[in-house]
């Protein structure tokens, strides 16, 4: 599901990119236009090794090629995530920078030029037809190069640039709180102070849970679909390491019993 979740985006983005990319754009432009998608594909990388790391591979299994493949695509995939947290705080900076233009009093002007409307992510491309049925003004604001919107569309594109960077940090804590975990456990540490910051990514879930009440509340089911997809896939991974940690446990318990044996023997008896 998740899969058929990342197709969509891509094909949601590809169809945005034909209203904000009209004119080109460099690689940076083109990534960001794609970021979510390429997000999706990053964590798809890491999902995957979190899956091998907590279930699929035992501990014999791991050798020194292993986990330098492991390290470079954990490297890969960070890098994709990071460019997540800075093309979205780049954009929702640059919204909150946005003056009205002083250049477009009316959408009939610049119809038939290339240019489209933009309200709630749905974009509208304005041609002499539908110019005057669109709403809007008295102030306009391009929000991209061939895009722009009215008052209340700016609101709202500026409350949703928040809620995406604010997820995409979110999403980033839930990760290292998981990555701690995986570290621990790799080690045999199943307690301490470091293992109890990992249990603070289920309070990151709550955080979660409410951007996808968000998107469903401005009518993006799909990101809300989505959303709730991958906090399950991410549930299932924490399943993955309480198990781990609970065999963990029960592999210690089994060697305490036999030491234990060993020490009452009498000294200088077979």
């Amino acid at each position: 599901m998740l899969l058929v979740n990342w197709a969509l985006y891509v094909r949601e983005e590809w169809l945005n990119a034909h209203y904000t990319l009209r004119n080109g754009g460099g690689l940076l432009e083109w990534a960001t236009a794609f970021r979510t998608s390429l997000d999706e594909a990053a964590w798809f990388g890491l999902l995957f090794l979190w899956e091998l790391e907590t279930y699929a591979l035992s501990d014999e299994s791991w050798n020194r090629i292993l986990q330098s493949a492991f390290l470079a695509i954990r490297g890969c995939c960070y890098i994709f995530l990071a460019h997540t947290v800075f093309s979205a705080g780049n954009a929702w900076m640059e919204l909150r920078q946005v003056e009205p233009s002083t250049a477009v009093t009316s959408l009939c002007e610049i119809s038939d030029q290339g240019v489209s409307f933009t309200r709630n992510l749905d974009y509208t491309l304005i041609d002499s037809v539908n110019c005057a049925g669109l709403p809007g003004g008295p102030d306009y604001f391009f929000v991209d190069d061939t895009a722009l919107t009215d008052r209340a569309g700016l609101d709202i594109e500026r409350r949703s640039a928040w809620f995406d960077v604010q997820d995409a940090i979110t999403w980033l804590l839930v990760m290292f709180t998981i990555e701690i975990g995986i570290w621990l456990q790799e080690r045999n540490i199943t307690g301490g102070p470091m293992m109890l910051v990992t249990q603070l990514g289920k309070a990151f879930y709550g955080v979660l849970l409410l951007d996808a009440a968000y998107w469903g509340w401005m009518g993006h089911w799909l990101y809300t679909w989505d959303q709730l997809l991958w906090i399950c896939g991410f549930w299932a991974i924490e399943l993955n390491l309480k198990e781990w940690r609970e065999q963990i446990d029960l592999d210690a318990e089994k060697e305490e019993p036999a030491t234990a044996d060993w020490d009452r023997i009498p000294a200088g008896s077979e």
